[in-house]
């Protein structure tokens, strides 16, 4: 397909196969080496190149980043940075690189986060690894840049997509080009798909891009519900759950990396089914209405129904997510993450829970999970061991003793079997704990 986009202040336009990614074009045509493949799967963000649109200024990785996607945007590799922003004179001061290999992807996440008023250093930095410094010279040269002046360049980036950013794709002609194309695979920030080309070498057929179609990428706060569009990425989600719901909102921040919450889309994380997907065991807790469509016919449903079995759901040829529902509030929601890395890591086990308590008697009780089972899974017969009993330390006994009942997980890399079951149990007597005033967060716990 035939696309134009700005490049470090050039224009540019070509011709691009439909999975060749960024990274690749950058390094292989262009000889832009500054952007390096490390994992070549957005982990260890040394391919991050700073990306602008109508939306903002987003850092993102480029080698999970297919070109049709950046149509009508500017793009700046470190090479386009001009020699002398903030964030590459302090990453000199502060004695931030070594080998250099990681540098001009931190240097990219920094200029991305100085150009966004960012001081959460941490959080703009989760993404990228770096195997020499250590991280206290490159966080003081990332406080070193704040409050510096904005390069001029982000004027005419931002002047140029703004103009040259085609109208949207709207809904109604993705329902009928997936009729047409049933089996075409749906892209929406390749975060996922992006690997089944750089890691599987899979030849996709019929790439189908919806990073154009707006009407998937709106937020609708009602006055009981939240309906979020299925193209929304994470790191625009995020200050809303946030706000209405903190627990899922926290859950949200531990979403792999800035990088990649800019690219990955609540409706792409629930569609694509993975068991250890972050957002699906919250949705359920919440009794989220997942909304699909195929051609003119469109349906809902409870989400926990959308997950069949490991690898299958409940999605017919030509049908996608358009949006999720979920409650405005939920004062009783909380979110437990367990991974062996605190910052972008995939979840061992990820737990939900959703109790309300009359009268001191668990009257409702939501609980799921994932990375328990082939799919993101309500614990029914944990729920049902509560419901009708006091909330005490003896009905918390009682129901941990059922998870073995609901679950049946796997070992594997992340966990044991065992170990899963154990800290799945672990949860709700941590939930019960807080709900007691007992202080639970390790970052908050002091000796």
């Amino acid at each position: 397909m035939n696309i134009t986009f700005l490049l470090n202040g050039e224009t540019v336009t070509m011709s691009a196969p439909p999975t060749l990614t960024l990274m690749d074009w950058l390094r292989q045509e262009k000889h832009l080496t500054g952007t390096k493949e490390g994992c070549n799967e957005g982990d260890c963000g040394a391919c991050t190149v700073v990306v602008l649109d109508t939306s903002g200024v987003r850092a993102l990785n480029a080698c999970i980043l297919f070109m049709p996607q950046i149509d009508g945007m500017a793009i700046r590799t470190v090479e386009g940075f001009g020699g002398n922003h903030p964030a590459q004179t302090a990453m000199v001061e502060h004695h931030g690189s070594q080998c250099g290999f990681c540098t001009p992807g931190i240097v990219a996440s920094m200029v991305a986060g100085h150009a966004n008023g960012r001081t959460d250093h941490d959080n703009v930095l989760a993404g990228n690894l770096c195997r020499c410094t250590g991280y206290a010279p490159i966080i003081r040269a990332a406080e070193a840049t704040t409050g510096a002046p904005k390069p001029d360049w982000l004027d005419t980036d931002r002047e140029w997509a703004t103009n040259a950013a085609p109208a949207p794709t709207t809904v109604d002609e993705l329902a009928q080009i997936l009729m047409e194309n049933p089996n075409a695979t749906i892209i929406a920030g390749a975060t996922d798909v992006g690997l089944w080309v750089t890691k599987q070498l899979r030849d996709l057929k019929t790439p189908v891009f919806l990073n154009k179609c707006a009407e998937l990428k709106q937020i609708t706060v009602g006055a009981d519900a939240i309906h979020i569009g299925a193209g929304v990425t994470m790191s625009d989600l995020h200050p809303v759950i946030d706000e209405h719901l903190p627990s899922y909102g926290e859950l949200i921040r531990r979403y792999a990396s800035v990088q990649v919450r800019n690219a990955a889309t609540i409706g792409g994380n629930v569609a694509n089914g993975s068991p250890i997907g972050d957002n699906p065991p919250a949705l359920i807790a919440l009794g989220a209405t997942l909304h699909l469509r195929r051609g003119n016919v469109r349906r809902e449903l409870p989400i926990e129904e959308f997950f069949i079995d490991y690898g299958k759901q409940d999605r017919r040829p030509g049908e996608f997510v358009t949006g999720i529902t979920i409650p405005k509030s939920a004062p009783d929601l909380q979110c437990y993450k367990l991974s062996k890395r605190f910052d972008q890591d995939i979840s061992a086990v990820c737990g939900c829970f959703n109790i309300t308590v009359t009268d001191g008697t668990v009257t409702a009780a939501r609980i799921a999970f994932g990375g328990m089972a082939g799919t993101p899974k309500l614990a029914k017969t944990v729920m049902k061991s509560l419901i009708g009993q006091p909330w005490d330390q003896a009905t918390i006994d009682a129901a941990c003793a059922k998870f073995a009942d609901d679950f049946t997980p796997l070992s594997d890399m992340r966990a044991s079997a065992q170990y899963r079951l154990d800290t799945a149990a672990n949860m709700l007597r941590r939930y019960y704990a807080q709900t007691q005033g007992v202080p639970t967060n390790l970052l908050e716990l002091r000796v």
